[in-house]
């Protein structure tokens, strides 16, 4: 019986069904994923994290020295201008790029994954979002991934990944303090209130209450219960499969969650046999070109100490599992002791070992931020790129790209009344003395030599079926108003 034979008879009715075809476009996929979060955080990274930008990296840094290099894992330590962050996002995309195309992936990969963890450990808050966490961890996950051989441990490793990825999400709404999923009223704000909602959200919002009482409850079902039928064989992956990538369907054609939706479907390839996309490669056009990707074939400098690589996996698969219910308890609220938050507080930096509670709850109300400058006797107002703005606008269509102040103004909205964070401090300060700096966040021509700038909290509603426009709006918290320096 050969090692990864064995393997399976000792997984039993949890051994995963993929193989070496699923890893190999699993890390083409996943390579994918990582060009589109680079490529996204490329086209921003100047005016968010560079020196002059709203949450310099530099700053960052500077105060993450005393912790030091383990508290802090980021290249950055070695420069961080603004030429180190285009460097950086550039060279991520690259290394995206051949993995995707097959060309030493699990190397290319691991840089990718390097340089994305460089991103997010001094990337606050524009890079605090579950899904930066999710992407590093899966990055480490496929290196983990022969591409020449059937390795179960490994993939049931991804299986867990996906499987804690929706029943901790699922463990969270269950505990949720408004009970808002459990009584089926969830779903009636969800719409309304996501993020950044693209246009079929008005349509699903109009929908009937019972309709979403349903849809609340299902989720908690989506959740909780079917990410169980992950390791119950074949069958039971196949309704996975069927459930959760229509859950993901929906949550693709109502909001924008840059890359989330796409990394979490990377994700259901552990679902499939190779079988199953052997099927589909005989169908497509140019075979020649996605044999590159999906044909396994002997990889060159594969390890020759079989013993010594099973033994290395199963340690890291054993603490992987273990560190992560330790991750699970102190986020989630269940506590744990002393001891698992300071455990959690010396893995967390590395994102390796992560928790997910994706919409514990629903915000009930959408309260959205809206800068305006004075000059010359009025106020003009800057509408942004991509979040709710005038109110005969339809909600975009951007995602995978992620537009992360548009998406953090949503959470400074939910706390209009109190005193603005930093990165508001200093877009005010750029509208009032570098408006070039902010104008690619604006589709509003800005003011030169705005007087004063100013800032109004507005609730905003969907209209109902035979209104006008999109949205309808009130007031909802004092105004911000701040003078200029003059001269």
């Amino acid at each position: 019986m050969t090692n990864s034979a064995a393997q399976v008879g000792r997984l039993g009715w949890m051994s995963p069904d993929s193989g070496p075809v699923v890893a190999r476009l699993f890390h083409a996929l996943l390579g994918l994923v990582f060009v589109i979060a680079f490529a996204s955080l490329r086209a921003q990274v100047e005016p968010l994290f560079g020196a002059e930008g709203l949450a310099p990296i530099a700053e960052a840094v500077a105060r993450a020295r005393p912790g030091g290099w383990l508290a802090t894992p980021t290249l950055f330590w070695w420069g961080s201008g603004d030429s180190a962050l285009r460097g950086a996002a550039t060279a991520g995309v690259i290394a995206g790029a051949l993995a995707l195309v097959g060309v030493w992936p699990r190397v290319w990969l691991a840089i990718a994954t390097l340089l994305y963890l460089g991103f997010v450990s001094v990337g606050a808050p524009f890079l605090q979002f579950q899904w930066d966490s999710l992407l590093v961890e899966c990055g480490v996950l496929a290196l983990l991934l022969p591409r020449d051989r059937p390795q179960p441990a490994a993939h049931l490793l991804l299986l867990f990944a996906a499987f804690k990825l929706y029943f901790e999400s699922g463990l969270a709404k269950w505990g949720s303090p408004l009970g808002d999923w459990l009584d089926g009223s969830a779903m009636s704000y969800y719409y309304e209130t996501a993020p950044l909602p693209t246009p079929l959200a008005w349509f699903s919002h109009n929908l009937p209450g019972w309709w979403h009482a349903i849809e609340s409850r299902a989720t908690l079902v989506a959740e909780l219960l079917v990410p169980v039928l992950l390791f119950c064989g074949r069958r039971g992956r196949l309704v996975a499969l069927v459930v959760l990538t229509g859950f993901q369907a929906l949550n693709l054609a109502t909001a924008n969650y840059g890359f989330f939706v796409w990394l979490s479907l990377t994700l259901h390839l552990f679902l499939l046999r190779d079988a199953d996309l052997m099927k589909m490669y005989a169908r497509l056009p140019g075979r020649a070109v996605w044999g590159r990707v999906l044909l396994p074939r002997e990889e060159v400098g594969a390890p020759a100490w079989p013993r010594l690589r099973s033994g290395l996996l199963i340690s890291f698969g054993v603490a992987y599992v273990g560190l992560s219910l330790v991750t699970a308890r102190v986020e989630l609220g269940a506590g744990g002791g002393a001891w698992a938050a300071a455990l959690q507080q010396y893995t967390g930096p590395w994102h390796v070992f992560n928790a997910y509670h994706l919409f514990a709850q629903i915000t009930r109300a959408r309260v959205e931020p809206e800068f305006a400058g004075f000059a010359a006797g009025a106020w003009r107002t800057y509408d942004m790129r991509y979040k709710p703005g005038p109110l005969d606008r339809a909600p975009p269509i951007v995602a995978p790209h992620q537009p992360r102040l548009d998406f953090m103004l949503w959470f400074y909205g939910l706390r209009a009344r109190r005193a603005p964070p930093g990165y508001v401090r200093r877009l005010l300060a750029h509208l009032c003395e570098q408006p070039g700096r902010a104008q690619g966040f604006f589709v509003t021509p800005l003011l030169a030599r705005p007087s004063h700038v100013r800032v109004q909290f507005w609730r905003y509603t969907f209209t109902r079926p035979g209104e006008a426009g999109w949205w309808r709006r009130e007031p909802a918290a004092p105004e911000l108003v701040m003078a200029c320096p003059k001269g």
